[in-house]
């Protein structure tokens, strides 16, 4: 590792222009948000507070898939616990922490607490280390933790090796 890998500070590598929902607004208006700008995740604020997050699997599993209406407000959805990170933290850091808490993305504050940016596993794949990327990545993708989303209902079933139709096999 060289001495500029290890001292790279988030603000280096985090996403500055972040769109912030507010709680009132409806996951319709998010989604709409999240597809215009090409983002996962949106930061919910109200009067400079960050109170949480919404993301595109929350709208999924958290609303759609419990028949929830597009004018759901936000608040209703958005992950309420308030992770983020410091814009002057290290890259590896930061990494190893959204790996071990299964977050893909983190809000970034100044030491005032103001939102300056959001970082990204994307962000970090282009500059962070390859090795730091892939253990945060491998982390992440842990089955369970925290932000495990498990629906209410399950209506469909899963398909094993034994109830699979052998006509659908390529080749066959």
């Amino acid at each position: 590792m060289t001495e500029e890998e290890s001292t790279m500070k988030i603000h280096e590598i985090m996403t500055r222009e972040v769109y912030i929902a507010g709680p009132a607004q409806t996951i319709r208006e998010a989604a709409r948000i999240m597809s215009q700008y090409d983002t996962g995740a949106l930061p919910v604020g109200d009067d400079e507070r960050l109170l949480g997050v919404i993301t595109d699997r929350d709208i999924a599993v958290r609303a759609v898939a419990q028949g929830m209406s597009g004018d759901t407000p936000v608040s209703d959805v958005m992950s309420k616990e308030v992770l983020y990170c410091f814009e002057d933290e290290d890259v590896e850091h930061v990494t190893r922490n959204m790996g071990d808490v299964q977050v893909r993305r983190l809000p970034v504050m100044n030491r005032q607490k103001r939102l300056v940016g959001i970082v990204s596993l994307g962000d970090l794949s282009h500059k962070a280390r390859p090795a730091v990327t892939g253990n945060a990545v491998a982390d992440i993708s842990r089955p369970g933790g925290a932000h495990a989303q498990k629906p209410a209902f399950t209506s469909g079933r899963r398909t094993t090796a034994v109830d699979r139709d052998p006509s659908m096999d390529a080749g066959s």
